[in-house]
């Protein structure tokens, strides 16, 4: 069969998840004609990415959060003001992805939480069937009881999330852990889809902190710890021209992103930081490395609150290095989440055989 990928190009988890599923779906005997990835002025396409997928890319804007000015957290009034204004943008975007879905034909689109791709189907009429997968759908379930204060963001989140899954024929919530309380069909809940290269990967105790940061302010606040610290720290970033290793003193150094190199890095820490990304902290719980989970939004605050309850790791308002260090001795490996891991190819793969016999269905959370 065919298969069309739609991705939210913002970080790295789609991405990475974009890869590990055209590595499945080959093994199977399918094809994977084209991916759509979704960016913005702000950054550009990981070239890991553009190297590894092995197939057309077409890019096209998608809305994407403005940071506040010291570029650590989201900024939502800018956000939404800045949207509004490429509003026609983001139309042609709609428009173009529908043409290109007609023009390649494919039998499914997998979409990764993008937010076009879900407005394109609920406002046309797409023969190919479409099937969502992202850990935020996790959070529209019964299994997730949001803790923080945050309550309207958390609704607003999962507004998003819904009208990423507009129309969908299946709804795939990748989830640190089995469900508990099954969702009747409406979601399905399966383990995280890590790629082969991690689950090849010989995890060794090193002697450096690795990590992970979204935007570009935290890099301040990471240089002022290291300055007095005897620590290694080894920390990747997108930045866009930035150069590919950037040292900053004698403890930090800044890499780009590079897919193979940040998995070495991982491969070997003793512990890892980052901006509460779902997939590379489900690479770390995999590797057995202790995380320190800094979110900056929403998302990420439900993140990190559900990977401390799966025993990821701690969450902070900063880049606690002293934190974290202090909590290396209390970690324990839960060898659970990999045994559930291992089990994603069989599970993701019945699941999207199941919603291709069943016809198509319209998916509201």
């Amino acid at each position: 069969m065919k298969y069309l990928f739609v991705i939210q190009g913002e970080g790295r988890g789609h991405l990475t998840q974009a890869l590990s599923m055209k590595q499945l779906l080959e093994r199977n005997g399918h094809d994977v004609v084209a991916v759509m990835v979704g960016t913005s002025h702000k950054r550009t396409l990981p070239e890991f990415f553009s190297q590894k997928i092995d197939t057309e890319i077409i890019q096209f804007r998608s809305p994407n959060f403005m940071p506040r000015p010291a570029e650590k957290r989201p900024f939502l009034p800018a956000s939404i003001l800045y949207n509004l204004l490429l509003l026609p943008v983001y139309l042609e975007s709609i428009i173009n992805l529908k043409r290109t879905i007609d023009r390649k034909n494919p039998d499914v689109v997998i979409n990764f939480y993008e937010l076009i791709c879900g407005i394109s189907y609920g406002i046309f009429h797409q023969s190919a069937p479409m099937i969502s997968m992202a850990h935020q759908y996790y959070f529209l379930t019964k299994d997730f009881k949001y803790r923080g204060k945050r309550k309207f963001a958390f609704a607003l989140l999962n507004l998003f999330s819904r009208v990423t899954m507009w129309n969908a024929d299946k709804t795939l919530a990748l989830s640190f852990r089995p469900a508990v309380k099954h969702e009747n069909g409406r979601i399905s809940i399966v383990p995280p889809l890590l790629r082969t290269e991690v689950l090849n990967e010989i995890p060794v105790n090193g002697n450096y902190i690795h990590g992970y940061i979204l935007n570009d302010g935290y890099v301040q606040e990471i240089t002022k710890w290291s300055e007095n610290c005897q620590e290694k720290l080894h920390f990747f970033w997108d930045k866009k021209n930035a150069a590919r290793i950037t040292p900053v003193n004698d403890s930090l150094t800044l890499h780009i992103i590079d897919d193979r190199r940040f998995l070495s890095y991982l491969s070997s820490a003793k512990a890892y930081a980052t901006t509460a990304g779902f997939e590379s902290v489900c690479e770390a719980m995999y590797l057995g490395k202790p995380v320190l989970m800094v979110p900056t939004h929403i998302e990420q605050e439900c993140n990190a609150q559900d990977a401390m309850e799966a025993g990821a790791g701690i969450s902070a308002e900063s880049f606690d290095i002293d934190a974290l260090l202090q909590y290396l001795p209390a970690h324990k490996k839960d060898i659970r989440f990999n045994y559930w891991v291992k089990n994603a190819n069989e599970i993701i793969l019945a699941e999207i055989t199941e919603s291709l016999t069943q016809g198509r269905a319209v998916v509201i959370a």
